[in-house]
C-alpha cells in the first residue's frame, strides 16, 4: 500500500477510535467535511497545513500519520535507501503536487521533528502558489538549485548552502526558483 493511502487510513481510524464525527472534525480543523472524506478515502492528500490541523484535532503528532514502525533507538537513513514517503497533492489544479518528500525518520516513533529530503519541481506556467500556515517551526537547507520562500509579505531566495529557520504560523510557501528544480533538507516541528 502506498504511503499516501496509509495516511488516509490512519486519519480515519484515529478519528473513529476517538468517536469524532466528520462534522466535529470539520468544525475543529477548519476543513470541509467533503475534504475530510476525500482524505480518508485516499482521494486527496492535503498539504502540510491541513495535516497539522488534523493532527491537532486528533491529539497526535504529525509523525503519527507517517510512522512506519515503532523503533525507539536511533534511526540512520542512507542516501541509497531514500524512498518517496509522501507526495502532497489535491484535485485542485492550482495546488497540484510540486514536492516529493523523502522521510528521514519514518522508522523513529515518538519523534517531535519531521526531517525530509524534498525534491521540488520547477513551477508550472499558470500555476499560482497558495500560502499556508500552521503551528510550529521549519528549518530549510538548500542542497541543490535555488528555492524561493514566500513568507508573510517578504520573499527570500536560498541558493545551495543557504538556510532559513522560521515560525510556520506566518503564511508561507516554498517553491523552486528560476524555473529550475531544487532539492532541500527540511525539518518541521509541530507542537502537540
Amino acid at each position: 500500500m502506498s504511503p499516501n493511502k496509509l495516511i488516509g487510513n490512519r486519519i480515519k481510524a484515529l478519528r473513529e477510535s476517538k468517536s469524532i464525527s466528520l462534522e466535529e472534525m470539520a468544525e475543529r480543523s477548519g476543513l470541509s467535511t467533503e475534504q475530510i472524506i476525500r482524505i480518508e478515502d485516499n482521494k486527496d492528500l492535503p498539504s502540510l497545513a491541513p495535516l497539522v490541523k488534523t493532527a491537532r484535532v486528533l491529539g497526535v503528532r504529525l509523525g503519527t500519520f507517517l510512522d512506519d514502525q515503532t523503533f525507539l533507538g536511533p534511526v540512520i537513513s542512507r542516501k541509497e535507501n531514500y524512498k518517496e514517503t509522501v507526495s502532497f497533492s489535491t484535485n485542485q489544479k492550482s495546488s497540484r503536487t510540486h514536492m516529493d518528500y523523502y522521510s528521514l525518520s519514518a522508522e523513529k516513533s515518538g519523534r517531535h521533528m519531521e526531517p525530509f529530503i524534498i525534491r521540488i519541481n520547477a513551477k508550472e506556467d499558470g500555476v499560482d502558489f497558495i500560502l499556508s500556515s500552521h503551528e510550529g517551526e521549519e528549518f530549510i537547507f538548500c542542497l541543490e538549485g535555488a528555492v524561493e520562500i514566500s513568507y508573510g509579505k517578504e520573499t527570500y531566495v536560498l541558493e545551495e548552502g543557504d538556510s532559513i529557520y522560521y515560525d510556520s504560523i506566518v503564511a508561507h510557501h516554498v517553491h523552486a526558483a528560476a524555473g529550475e528544480s531544487a532539492k532541500i533538507l527540511a525539518v518541521i516541528y509541530t507542537p502537540l
